[in-house]
């Protein structure tokens, strides 16, 4: 049998509801499933003001034009992040200031941000790795105190939770994805969510390509402008119609996959317990979608030997993120490896096992027993 990395879920509602889109006649953004699906995330989450994008990385981009990110400007950010993360912010020639992580969480430190910050300092941008909520709340605490915006790159982490808050409803600016490796897709796709008010009229001039057609459509115009800057950060109804299937859906997904995290829990948690691995820990601050189950193993060449030996048996896990200070345009901004230490350790015995809701139901024996046998080879 064979396990990969991931297969997207389907709900069996997708096609009916594409089919819907298509018949509307109106397949451009912000109509009538792209509406279902904002309201859905702001009903059920208590979300700010949504906006629904192509992609992840175009609602990163969207939120570094609306925070004003210019040539000099500094954003504090973790090194072990996917490159769309940081791509944002370069783009907007802003220099990013690599963070490390903390070794429990996979997430930013949030006790070394602070020595980071400099007068040229404007954002601070933590992730959420594995859908797994950052310490959201003291580094809204940082930015406070220092006077700086937060674009939460919430990107693995639609429908968590932290401290009883959803996790994209605690900065300025957060981010989802939707592609199709993560819990709720549409093959492609995202959402930047805006919890601060005076960036919600902006960030609509800057989703219709900066123009103010937005106040047109809502009657306060009766002709549009270019006003801004902007793109075409808007998801095609026909796509926001198989996302709002997924989000109809979205517990069920939750609980599928949280039986194969548990799963995974229950087996290496005796290797934890002998010192030979670390995995996720999850505390009482926390509702989590159960994204990915990562394990960090004690030795490189034993994370090596894992992955190369599941492949004999058809189980495909994968490594995590390569970090981005050293990576080379990592160094084109003066870093090196050692730079961060702990992040370029961990980053080289990181594993991400297979973890989608239909293996819940198909596969998660051959999955577990094969792991079983590999971690008896390595460790017992």
């Amino acid at each position: 049998m064979r396990i990969p990395f991931n297969i997207p879920y389907l709900t069996g509602k997708e096609g009916d509801y594409i089919q819907e889109a298509l018949e509307s006649k109106r397949h451009c953004g912000n109509h009538g499933f792209a509406r279902k699906a904002i309201a859905h995330m702001q009903e059920k989450h208590g979300l700010g003001e949504v906006f629904l994008t192509p992609s992840g990385t175009s609602a990163l981009e969207m939120g570094a034009l609306l925070a004003n990110l210019e040539e000099g400007d500094e954003v504090i950010v973790p090194s072990y992040t996917f490159s769309s993360t940081v791509n944002a912010l370069v783009l907007r020639n802003a220099k990013p200031v690599f963070c490390e992580i903390d070794q429990l969480t996979m997430n930013i430190d949030v006790t070394k941000i602070e020595d980071l910050i400099t007068p040229k300092t404007k954002l601070i941008v933590p992730i959420d790795y594995a859908g797994i909520p950052c310490e959201i709340d003291k580094v809204m605490e940082i930015a406070k105190k220092h006077d700086l915006l937060v674009m939460h790159d919430t990107a693995q982490s639609y429908g968590s939770y932290y401290k009883g808050k959803a996790t994209g409803a605690w900065a300025d600016f957060a981010t989802f994805s939707f592609h199709e490796t993560k819990n709720i897709t549409c093959g492609e796709g995202g959402a930047l969510v805006i919890n601060n008010p005076k960036f919600v009229q902006r960030a609509h001039f800057l989703q219709e390509k900066g123009t103010d057609r937005s106040l047109v459509l809502s009657g306060v115009k009766s002709k549009y402008h270019w006003v801004d800057l902007g793109s075409s950060f808007l998801l095609a109804d026909i796509l926001s119609a198989q996302l709002y299937a997924q989000m109809e859906a979205e517990d069920d997904i939750f609980a599928k996959r949280k039986v194969v995290f548990d799963a995974y829990t229950e087996l290496y948690t005796p290797y934890e317990d002998k010192g030979d691995l670390v995995i996720p820990h999850l505390n009482d601050d926390m509702i989590v979608n159960y994204h990915a189950f990562w394990v960090v193993f004690d030795k490189a060449e034993s994370r090596d030997k894992f992955i190369e030996q599941l492949k004999k048996d058809e189980v495909f896990a994968y490594i995590g993120y390569m970090p981005l200070h050293s990576a080379p345009m990592g160094q084109r901004y003066g870093y090196k490896a050692d730079s961060l230490p702990i992040t370029e350790d961990i980053a080289s015995r990181l594993v991400r096992l297979p973890l989608y809701a239909d293996l819940a139901t198909e596969g998660l024996e051959h999955c577990i027993n094969s792991m079983k046998k590999v971690l008896e080879k390595l460790y017992d």
